[in-house]
């Protein structure tokens, strides 16, 4: 894998002869939930690119988990780890696995999480349905949150950040939506906790963040842009006519973790093409 020309710190944006603007997180290791598929996929390649040794979680997807580390360098660089993420307790787990594999963490973005793609009225959903959405959306990013936490305390105080930490929630979280209350639930509680974070942890210069993206085309959304007419009907609700492409979310999380957001903690990222501001 080719990498791209970027630079490690602050100092680059101050050479006169850096051709531009450059990101770079070199020097860094960091754990990307659901990195096998879709959103999480395109954030373990851009992070790989900008220079980080990721690892990565995977549920099901164990081919493209595999093909995804040989792209990117090799278990050495890019690891796979098999996990359910579906309680506190796995995502502690997966820390350690994480720790024990690459030595530290600065960066962790929880970006795993489940839509039900069937519509379901409140009335009608069952408890199994709302509590599975909740331990594998909210839950385990608590156990996940937790344990890196407690690493992160423990790394030095240097000028630059001890971590990053950055959850990636939804429109949904911040404007609901309808027959998909328990997922809408789980990304407001998200948000809610992305600035309780901040306000706890920027004082220790770990930086929490959220990226709430809108309608991205992935696998779990197949249901709704590879039927034309139901696309047809979702289109016109995003102001630019269109859903996302994955890079278009990855790029946000990328630029969360480099110096040129060292005054962002505790945001709320919208990147929906306009969507949440449309009613």
């Amino acid at each position: 894998m080719r990498p791209l020309p970027l630079l490690g710190d602050t100092r680059a944006m101050n050479n006169q002869s850096a051709p531009g603007v450059l990101l770079s997180l070199s020097g860094r290791t960091a754990l990307v939930t659901g990195g096998s598929r879709g959103i999480g996929a395109a954030i373990v390649r851009l992070f790989r690119r900008a220079g980080a040794r990721v690892a990565f979680s995977y549920r099901q997807a164990s081919r493209e988990a595999h093909a995804l580390s040989a792209e990117c360098g090799g278990p050495s660089l890019c690891l796979p780890v098999h996990k359910d993420l579906a309680s506190p307790e796995d995502g502690e787990s997966l820390v350690a696995t994480t720790l024990s594999e690459m030595g530290d963490l600065d960066i962790l973005v929880a970006n795993h999480g489940i839509w039900p793609p069937n519509e379901t009225c409140v009335a009608a959903m069952t408890t199994a349905q709302f509590r599975r959405t909740i331990d594998i959306n909210l839950a385990s990013v608590f156990g996940l949150v937790h344990a890196t936490t407690a690493h992160m305390l423990t790394r030095p105080a240097t000028e630059s950040a001890r971590g990053h930490i950055v959850l990636i929630a939804s429109a949904a979280g911040q404007r609901g939506e309808a027959f998909h209350s328990d997922y809408a639930a789980s990304k407001g509680a998200l948000i809610s906790f992305t600035k309780s974070l901040s306000s706890e942890l920027a004082p220790h210069r770990i930086y929490a963040n959220c990226v709430a993206p809108g309608w991205t085309h992935t696998e779990m959304t197949s249901s709704v842009f590879d039927v034309p007419e139901v696309a047809a009907r979702v289109n016109p609700t995003i102001p630019v006519g269109r859903p996302g492409h994955v890079d278009e979310i990855a790029g946000p999380v990328l630029f969360l973790c480099t110096p040129l957001a060292g005054f962002i903690s505790g945001e709320i990222l919208n990147v929906n093409g306009g969507a949440v501001l449309a009613g």
